[in-house]
């Protein structure tokens, strides 16, 4: 999925950027200049959507729900390892936000993994970004994203099928809903992801959400797959589709973040469906029609514009709730 991995949400947003991201300071060219940690990012979605694709072939050996309990455990173990987050002289508050931001990511993957194993990767993901979209134009309060909520409902209507076929009425409802719920829940992630970070230092917070979410799908995955979790084949691939949707990109996207403006980091995470639209037809075979590609681009659009428009606002200090 667009996982949205803690930072990469929530600089979609412009939210702050996670803890260890500024190490070396925004901006910040390095030797490799400007394209070195452009080609990280985009390394990171590529990354991110092609383990999408292998979810999907994953998921008639181990099933959608099976598929997130791996990816999910995987995960958590080896950021666990990697940050050794520390357990103890946390408030009441700190665990209740970590614990909050598990619950939103496992919801998010589950609801995603169920739209994939029913709609295209490249539909699913542009519906699922209308969550925060949606939200990023709420939070600016800046007439000018009226135009860009326009322009995303534009491509939601081209997706509906009005004026054309080839549009939702063509694709499974039960799916379209999934993908649209994880949209909702990438919005609840991105809000307590920047809590978290806020709350705890370096990438301590997204092992110890991660590890909830882990524990909290993980009966899940084994009541639809049961022992089919522990064959050999299947516990590979379901390393892998950790690896590359959220090891990888979020390891890409912490070395880019170093030397890239959060902002331009931001409008580059806003090509996400089109990444994962070139993945289903490179991987899964999944050709999309025309209507259905011109709605990617209406929305990819829009959300770029989005971003650019909360980036070029004056920061001011938000307090913490």
């Amino acid at each position: 999925m667009t996982t949205p991995d803690t930072a990469a949400a929530a600089s979609v947003l412009s939210s702050p950027p996670r803890p260890d991201t500024g190490a070396d300071g925004p901006g910040r060219g390095g030797r490799f200049g400007s394209l070195g940690p452009v080609g990280l990012v985009l390394a990171g979605g590529v990354s991110v959507q092609f383990g999408g694709a292998l979810a999907v072939t994953l998921m008639p050996r181990a099933g959608a729900l099976g598929v997130v309990a791996l990816r999910l455990l995987v995960a958590a173990v080896v950021l666990l390892v990697v940050c050794r987050p520390r357990l103890r002289g946390h408030s009441r508050a700190d665990w209740g936000t970590v614990v909050a931001f598990g619950v939103a990511m496992s919801a998010m993957n589950g609801l995603f993994y169920q739209a994939l194993d029913r709609i295209p990767l490249g539909v699913a993901v542009t519906l699922e970004v209308l969550g925060p979209l949606t939200l990023s134009v709420v939070a600016s309060r800046r007439a000018l994203n009226l135009v860009w909520a326009a322009l995303a409902l534009a491509g939601v209507c081209l997706l509906s099928g009005v004026g054309g076929d080839g549009g939702l009425g063509a694709l499974d409802p039960v799916g379209v809903a999934f993908a649209l719920g994880a949209g909702v829940m990438w919005a609840a992630y991105i809000v307590f992801s920047a809590r978290t970070g806020r709350r705890f230092p370096q990438a301590d917070g997204l092992a110890l959400a991660m590890a909830v979410g882990a524990l909290l799908f993980l009966p899940l995955g084994l009541a639809e797959s049961g022992a089919k979790l522990a064959d050999p084949v299947t516990l590979g691939l379901g390393a892998g589709v950790a690896v590359l949707s959220s090891v990888l990109p979020y390891t890409l996207e912490l070395l880019a973040l170093r030397r890239l403006p959060a902002s331009t980091f931001a409008v580059m995470m806003s090509l996400e469906p089109a990444l994962a639209a070139t993945a289903g037809f490179l991987v899964l075979d999944q050709a999309l029609s025309a209507v259905q590609a011109a709605a990617i681009a209406l929305v990819v659009a829009a959300s770029m514009g989005a971003v650019r428009t909360q980036t070029g606002r004056p920061k001011t200090a938000t307090p913490e709730a």
